[in-house]
């Protein structure tokens, strides 16, 4: 939740041009890490679950790599990438240790 809070703050301050491009794509893709842990989390199945924690992941990288290609359009701080690509590395080994357990865990 707090990577949605700061997408969103960080692209509060994109040109214009971006409200319909990067600006949601990048909204869209952070909302989605936690809802789709939260989906996954509800289903009755651990299968289900490792599913929806791989989906999260991916949308963490898409969230990684559309961060890394604003801060080169100057959109955003190099301070505020390095905030966020530490919270992206620390969301990357949260879902990874619980993607282990549950696969460890019979």
């Amino acid at each position: 939740m707090e990577l949605v809070e700061r997408v969103y703050r960080m692209t509060k301050v994109f040109p214009a041009e971006e409200m319909y491009g990067l600006s949601s794509q990048l909204r869209r893709a952070a909302v989605s890490v936690p809802s789709n842990i939260a989906e996954g989390q509800a289903r009755r199945s651990k299968a289900e679950f490792l599913r929806f924690l791989s989906i999260a992941q991916g949308s963490r990288a898409e969230v990684e790599t559309q961060t890394l290609i604003a801060e080169r359009l100057g959109y955003v701080s190099k301070q505020q990438i390095s905030e966020i690509v530490l919270l992206l590395e620390e969301i990357a080994k949260m879902l990874h240790t619980l993607r282990a357990k549950l696969t460890t865990n019979h």
